[in-house]
């Protein structure tokens, strides 16, 4: 159904949407939202308080540059939650129609910049983190003379930088965001236009190739550890740091793998054929937002565990003494 301006013109976010738009907003809705924002955020900000007393305790620098990276995980899952939630709950809450009070599709714009860029940015960040450990586990003295902080940082921001390009392609002509089911959100469209079947087809693939990239490395790089780990027993405590790593790393590919696949095959099917109004879209979107709420768990998890391990350690000399 097209909602029509005062100007009796369609807007462009509000025509050929690839899902119906239908505003039916609902409390129940809002409490689901609200819950669902408020965990995210209080679970990405405990997880970047347990990061930085990390960051400050370790001595490893592989570590170190490790712990940059997930940082700037978190940051992006927390950003993205309180961006794209903010926008959700508000017109859950205000009750108010897009295509009244935003015309001009800025707002509409903003929010599919902001699915797009959020979403781009962990699974791109994934593929980043993996390559590193692939180079610092095969090739270990080659990375550690490369790889600094300045230089971490540095790649962290230009991922940042490619998934905002990107995001921003539909503003200069190429794909276009519009309204979706049921009216609280704006995506990519997926319509039988070239442009807008090329912009599906990037993000589609982007995400899979970043996720594909992961599988692959950090395979080869577990191997990797299990070769060392079996053939060199002297040198399981100096890698002990990099089967950590590792866990994270697969942790997070696995959970990125479950949610956000679903979501790109479905955008990569939609893109190649004519698109069908199934209310899926949502559906998948709302499994993918779950990777942000599940993300930080790894690090907290993580954290209790290794203080539970170091506990008894700790107490024994005591328990000798007395």
């Amino acid at each position: 159904m097209s909602i029509m301006t005062d100007s009796n013109h369609t807007a462009s976010c509000y025509a050929n949407t690839s899902t119906p738009y239908s505003y039916s907003p609902g409390i129940n809705k809002v409490d689901y939202s609200a819950t669902f924002s408020t965990l995210g955020l209080i679970s990405n900000l405990i997880a970047f308080i347990v990061l930085i007393k990390s960051f400050k305790q370790t001595k490893n620098h592989s570590r170190s540059f490790f712990l940059i990276f997930l940082g700037g995980l978190v940051v992006t899952d927390f950003m993205g939650l309180l961006v794209t939630g903010s926008f959700v709950i508000s017109f859950y809450v205000t009750r108010v129609d897009w295509s009244k009070s935003d015309p001009a599709c800025h707002f509409c714009n903003f929010m599919g910049m902001s699915m797009v860029f959020y979403g781009l940015s962990p699974l791109l960040l994934g593929a980043t983190m993996a390559t590193q450990r692939f180079i610092g586990i095969n090739h270990p003295f080659a990375s550690s003379s490369k790889m600094t902080k300045r230089r971490t940082t540095s790649m962290m921001l230009m991922v940042w930088f490619i998934a905002g390009s990107i995001s921003l392609l539909p503003l200069v002509g190429f794909g276009s965001y519009h309204i979706q089911t049921p009216g609280s959100w704006c995506f990519l469209n997926m319509t039988p236009k070239t442009s807008d079947w090329g912009f599906a087809l990037l993000f589609s693939l982007v995400g899979l190739i970043s996720i594909a990239t992961s599988i692959l490395l950090n395979t080869v790089s577990v191997v990797t550890l299990l070769k060392v780990y079996c053939g060199a027993e002297r040198r399981q405590r100096s890698r002990d740091h990099e089967a950590e790593m590792m866990l994270q790393l697969i942790l997070i590919m696995t959970i990125a793998t479950v949610c956000w696949c679903p979501l790109l095959i479905y955008i990569l099917m939609r893109s190649l054929t004519p698109p069908a109004s199934d209310g899926m879209l949502l559906f998948f979107i709302r499994i993918a937002t779950w990777n942000q709420i599940l993300d930080p768990w790894i690090y907290i998890m993580i954290k209790v565990c290794k203080l539970r391990s170091s506990l008894p350690r700790q107490l024994l000399p005591e328990l000798v003494l007395k």
